[in-house]
């Protein structure tokens, strides 16, 4: 593992060990694909990224085993969740670019950009395609149940914002209720998902949920705090509806600040071991440079 890799992805030197097996699994579901048109660009599209969503899916699975006190190793059906919740991160990133005009993507041109536009629609439903195979592979309803209702959310929370970035009175509730919808849906799937497959029962499963979706919203408000140049986000809106000032900015830090607070807080309810201070590091996001 080289310098370079990990400032490409800092998740590399602490979870280097999951990130392998996470990839490994991944190229080897796309590769059943290796005999359509849509393989290079899926390849394309799935390089690259930090993988936060699967290792979360991981370590929540591992936490709950840890809590149950279960010495078994993960599932296979645990990494192909793992697969599932980055395909539906990844079709989302195609069709997030797309609609927000973005060019570059992880430091390479756009999906949109290199395919086109027409190739980018068509990927992204054949990336559907692939996770409804998977949920066959898994045959677990309340997995295939969750995938759906993060999907759903996601979709619900990208319309939101198309609407938004047109409303001239755009309030910080607004902002937080897309971002539930469209980054801590998925989030809230990978942990919730992981504690299902791990054992847990309907309270720990709702604890880690809670844990996955208000660290979602840490994820987006420090990423769009590190980014809030981009005039297209909603984040910028606020920031020019607040007269740029450093004051709003505070403010919006403390806000991430306080929902990293309150995650940790849920995952006091789980007993502790090194996967649980694993998840906790996580929310440490600080040290992910987006």
């Amino acid at each position: 593992m080289n310098r370079r890799n990990i400032e490409a992805n800092p998740l590399l030197e602490q979870f280097s060990s999951y990130l392998s097996r996470i990839d490994k699994y991944l190229a080897r579901e796309l590769d059943l694909y290796s005999w359509s048109e849509f393989y290079t660009p899926l390849r394309y599209a799935s390089d690259g990224g930090k993988r936060i969503r699967p290792l979360i899916l991981i370590l929540s699975a591992e936490t709950i085993m840890a809590n149950k006190k279960i010495t078994s190793d993960i599932t296979e059906d645990m990494f192909l969740a793992s697969c599932a919740i980055e395909l539906l991160h990844t079709e989302s990133v195609i069709h997030d670019d797309i609609i927000d005009k973005e060019d570059t993507r992880r430091g390479k041109p756009s999906f949109h950009v290199k395919y086109g536009y027409n190739s980018s629609i068509l990927t992204a439903d054949f990336v559907l395609g692939i996770i409804l195979n998977i949920c066959t592979k898994i045959n677990n309803a309340r997995v295939s149940a969750e995938l759906s209702m993060a999907a759903t959310k996601m979709s619900e929370g990208e319309m939101m914002e198309i609407k938004l970035t047109k409303d001239p009175s755009l309030k910080n509730d607004d902002y937080i209720k897309v971002i539930e919808h469209k980054t801590a849906s998925l989030f809230e799937a990978a942990s919730k998902i992981g504690s299902l497959l791990g054992g847990g029962n309907e309270e720990e499963i709702c604890a880690m949920g809670s844990f996955g979706h208000l660290i979602g919203i840490a994820y987006q408000i420090h990423d769009d705090i590190m980014d809030w140049n981009n005039e297209d986000r909603l984040f910028n809106i606020l920031v020019r509806n607040n007269e740029q000032s450093v004051e709003f900015i505070d403010r919006m830090e403390q806000l991430y600040i306080s929902y990293t607070s309150k995650a940790k807080n849920e995952l006091k309810k789980i007993s502790d071991s090194v996967s649980k201070k694993h998840l906790e590091h996580l929310t440490d996001l600080t040290f992910l440079q987006f």
